[in-house]
């Protein structure tokens, strides 16, 4: 059973990753805009204040001034997208099983994605997807350390 289980588990991280990949890379809803310089994009697709876009999606949704769709998927999203990582990883990487070693790939990590998003024009560049990102992982991590998960995996 035990053997099932570890196989059944590796192959749901597969998914995930795939998953995530066309998440983050690939999703159609997605538009790449071509029509100006690399540069002037980075500029109008970058937000480097802390909790910008995080009060914006908030106040939107007390004053009802965007679809609540928005900042629902915005802001849960990057909260949720990761939270699986911080199970997945520490599993499978016993290096990763104490929170400093875990945070600082996942600082490295949520970095090289919010810059590939840049550059490959597939989205911006956000200190608040990465502080959502980084606050999932680690909500995911403090799961995988929780009493309940280690009996189950063990």
């Amino acid at each position: 059973m035990k053997k099932i289980f570890r196989i059944a588990f590796s192959i749901s991280f597969l998914f995930y990753i795939i998953a995530l990949v066309f998440l983050l890379f690939l999703d159609s809803r997605i538009y790449i805009r071509q029509d100006i310089s690399l540069l002037n994009y980075i500029r109008e697709s970058s937000n480097l204040v802390p909790f910008k876009t995080i009060t914006t999606y908030i106040k939107a949704l007390f004053d009802q001034s965007m679809n609540i769709d928005i900042p629902i998927k915005n802001l849960g999203g990057n909260l949720v997208m990761f939270l699986p990582l911080g199970i997945y990883l520490p599993q499978f990487i016993n290096k990763l099983r104490g929170i400093g070693l875990f945070s600082i790939l996942m600082v490295m990590l949520f970095f090289i994605i919010e810059v590939l998003q840049l550059i490959t024009r597939t989205g911006s560049f956000d200190i608040d997807d990465f502080l959502l990102n980084m606050f999932g992982a680690l909500i995911g991590f403090g799961i995988w350390k929780s009493k309940v998960v280690q009996r189950i995996l063990k």
